[in-house]
């Protein structure tokens, strides 16, 4: 099987730096435990993560056949075994029936309605190497740090294009974006936006209810890969190296008052079908544990960076994700599931009247340009993105595109009172 070739080395690293970096590559006797907590990190009593990973270390997708499948269809409810069987190879064929239940469920449950957001990176340093993202810490970029004048800007911008909800973002540094500094940004977020989200680096539940009472409503946590092992391999170094202090955000964001959480592999990383269970169990076990909070997918793919535009996605091509995308509707049917500006228009298009609740409209993944985009200029002092997007449609055509698919746009539904 091909595998991207992750490693690549700037010529502004200082001769020591490069050497560490390489070590990091080839000697893992020199990195950390990924599976121990580092000091500062919250340890919650939780089974989840066991009950996620036995699943998936035993889901042998070969083992299912057509019946399995036709079965799964066929239920009126769809079970673990059941979506075992949706996502595995012999359910390709079936992926036209699987889309036409998906859109059944789809509708059932959120009417003709797609949901419209913008994503805001406030800040792109990151202590972390992390050998497929742009933001890596050996990545030659430019880095930028929004002030919070430039925020509000970018907030006043992004307000004025008619976006009702926002979702912010960071790098992954405590020293660079610390929770006191994010939670300002949530602050004035709140100023602008009806619903406020974050992605950034996991925190404990005490630092997330703060950041609750600052405005934010949800937090989104990309595990990347669910296979521990794999995952080892592609961080190398920094907080976010450790695997289960990074699983269990979503619960610490809970028991901090979050309204809603977000989930997600980045496809493409490890075994696709084993991520897409895992992430989906996610999801599934805590949805029993805590019933009362907002749950949702997203289902993202391997893009190029910059100084490394060979990565992608490799096995998961549009066929492969939209069988994902399918199945997760049919298992969980009343969750949101994003598609995001790395897929492409007529991807993202079509997959919206079947199974896919929210979408992004306007999107920058650089630092402090939404200004310059949206009017079609470059800004030379922005920070750059941390990778490529696929669709960059502004707000406008995005809402007059959904239309136009017979879909109603929805900004909002949440009203606030007291």
């Amino acid at each position: 099987m091909a595998e991207n070739q992750f490693f690549v080395d700037s010529d502004k690293l200082s001769e020591k730096a490069l050497e560490h970096k390489h070590k990091l590559e080839t000697d893992p006797s020199c990195r950390t435990n990924h599976m121990e907590y580092m000091e500062g990190m919250e340890q919650i009593n939780s089974d989840v993560m066991d009950k996620v990973l036995s699943q998936m270390n035993s889901y042998d997708y070969y083992k299912y056949t057509a019946v399995d499948v036709r079965r799964a269809l066929n239920s009126e409810t769809c079970n673990i075994e059941d979506f075992k069987a949706l996502l595995s190879p012999a359910a390709a064929p079936f992926l036209e029936e699987m889309a036409q239940r998906a859109k059944i469920e789809t509708s059932k449950h959120f009417g003709n309605t797609v949901y419209l957001f913008t994503p805001l990176y406030i800040a792109n340093y990151c202590e972390n190497y992390c050998v497929y993202c742009g933001f890596n810490c050996y990545n030659d970029i430019n880095r930028k740090k929004l002030n919070a004048d430039e925020i509000e800007h970018e907030m006043k911008v992004i307000a004025d294009s008619g976006i009702e909800e926002i979702l912010m973002l960071t790098g992954e540094s405590r020293s660079a974006s610390d929770v006191k500094y994010i939670g300002e940004a949530c602050k004035l977020a709140a100023k602008y936006f009806r619903n406020v989200g974050l992605e950034i680096y996991p925190v404990n539940s005490d630092e997330y209810r703060y950041l609750h009472e600052c405005g934010a409503d949800y937090i989104t946590v990309f595990q990347e890969t669910y296979n521990s092992d794999k995952y080892e391999t592609l961080h190398l170094m920094g907080h976010k190296r450790v695997f289960p202090y990074r699983f269990e955000a979503q619960e610490r964001a809970i028991m901090g008052g979050m309204r809603g959480v977000g989930f997600s592999a980045l496809l493409g990383l490890s075994d696709f079908r084993k991520d897409a269970l895992a992430s989906a169990l996610h999801v599934y076990y805590l949805q029993r544990k805590y019933p009362h909070v907002e749950y949702s997918l997203s289902c993202p793919r391997l893009r190029p960076i910059i100084n490394n535009d060979k990565i992608n996605p490799l096995d998961v091509h549009e066929k492969e994700l939209c069988q994902v995308l399918c199945a997760y509707r049919i298992f969980l049917p009343y969750i949101g599931i994003t598609v995001s500006s790395r897929e492409q228009k007529h991807f993202r298009d079509g997959i919206v009247k079947i199974a896919a609740t929210k979408v992004s409209a306007g999107v920058s993944t650089g630092i402090g340009d939404h200004e310059s985009k949206y009017a079609g200029e470059d800004d030379a002092d922005a920070g750059d993105e941390q990778f490529e997007i696929s669709d960059a449609r502004s707000f406008d055509e995005m809402y007059g595109d959904m239309e136009d698919e017979g879909l109603q746009p929805v900004l909002n539904d949440y009203v606030y009172v007291g």
